[in-house]
């Protein structure tokens, strides 16, 4: 399946599986920024998609950047819809309480992952069907 992407700056780079099969696509900055300890900012990365109908686009932190260096996404995982069509932007954090961390133009800071969304119709209802869950929320399953 083809997935347009309009590159909307000269240092825009379409993204791109690391691997052959991988689920995310890699999202690169079109911006140097430095993220303060505990800062966040909106990184712009020069694209604007049009995600096929019925489908939605989620963009998640890189594994590495999360595990190496405390940077994450502060709406993890952000939403795309099929409609929208402006710029990709990513809301980095660095969670790390005592290093900066810099992004150079071209980095990859997040990876994108579309998924096919079933319609859904919500309907009001008396009563919900009974499962072995029920009601348990945060914690009802215990610790570790």
């Amino acid at each position: 399946m083809e997935l347009p992407f309009r590159l909307l700056t000269a240092d825009a780079r379409l993204p791109e599986a690391a691997h052959d099969g991988d689920a995310g696509l890699d999202l690169r900055s079109v911006e140097a920024v430095v993220l303060p300890p505990g800062g966040r900012r909106l990184v712009p990365c020069g694209l604007a998609v049009e995600i096929p109908p019925v489908h939605a686009g989620f963009v998640i932190p890189r594994s590495g950047l999360a595990a190496r260096h405390g940077i994450t996404i502060l709406n993890a995982p952000g939403l795309v819809d099929a409609g929208y069509r402006g710029e990709l932007k990513v809301a980095l954090l660095n969670t790390d309480a005592s290093e900066p961390f810099a992004i150079e133009i071209g980095d990859r800071i997040a990876q994108l992952a579309i998924v096919a969304l079933p319609q859904l119709r919500p309907v009001a209802v008396e009563e919900l069907s009974a499962s072995a869950r029920g009601v348990g929320g945060f914690g009802s399953s215990g610790v570790a």
